[in-house]
């Protein structure tokens, strides 16, 4: 089942990708693809705002003194939709970065 969500995905960026190139309107890109231009629409919106949310701002708060930080303390990193992640002193980031963009996936 995942496997064919997949494949939709990859379906309708394709096909947002060709509109856009295209130059054409929605509307008549879809007319000439047997596509619903409200369906077209709804997917163009979720491809756009799974794109767009690949970073996410962080904001460093000033500490009047620095207290010191032990090497062996891990760390909290806090995620959408209310969930986080420890890491540990000694970490991959190769694999915290595949593992952060499986987390955030919003397929």
């Amino acid at each position: 089942m995942k496997h064919g969500r997949t494949e939709e995905w990859a379906k309708w960026r394709r096909l947002v990708s060709e509109q856009i190139a295209s130059g054409q309107t929605v509307a008549a890109f879809c007319r000439d693809r047997g596509l619903r231009d409200w369906q077209f629409y709804d997917w163009k919106k979720r491809v756009r705002g799974a794109e767009a949310a690949k970073f996410v701002a962080v904001e460093v708060a000033a500490v009047a003194k620095q207290a010191p930080v032990a090497a062996d303390r891990a760390i909290e990193v806090r995620l959408s939709r209310g969930r986080s992640i420890v890491i540990e002193p000694g970490f991959d980031a190769g694999h915290l970065r595949a593992l952060l963009s499986v987390l955030e996936a919003d397929v």
